[in-house]
């Protein structure tokens, strides 16, 4: 058993990503854009989505870790979940800190307009 433990390990080592410096240090709460790598036929582009990241799962160590994100788009809200070691995530970089007193803001769905809102962290040291 531990050996098939080691061999997992070492198939998830090799596609985790090596360098997670271009991911700014954020929490849940925060206001982040992330790039996306989009591929188009034979052509990629790079797409930005800005949102609230409401839910992290596991951290950037493991394999499985990921984040999701929240925007409101034309009325509509839009969630999007970005592994931390998936080869399309170019880039996160902070916008903002939240206040926030949570690890999961899946409230945040059902609210619209003011309410929908998080305030912001001055005192956070970026």
């Amino acid at each position: 058993m531990e050996f098939k433990m080691n061999l997992v390990d070492l198939v998830n080592k090799n596609h985790m990503k090596k360098d997670l410096a271009k991911f700014d240090d954020f929490k849940s709460g925060d206001t982040v854009t992330v790039s996306v790598r989009i591929t188009e036929g034979s052509k990629s582009r790079l797409q930005k989505f800005e949102g609230i990241v409401i839910a992290m799962k596991g951290n950037r160590g493991t394999i499985d870790g990921h984040f999701r994100v929240r925007k409101i788009s034309s009325g509509y809200g839009v969630e999007r979940v970005f592994p931390f070691h998936s080869p399309n995530v170019e880039e996160v970089k902070l916008i903002k800190r939240g206040k926030v007193r949570r690890a999961k803001h899946f409230y945040l769905r059902s609210r619209t307009g003011k309410g929908a809102r998080i305030e912001t962290d001055y005192a956070a040291k970026k």
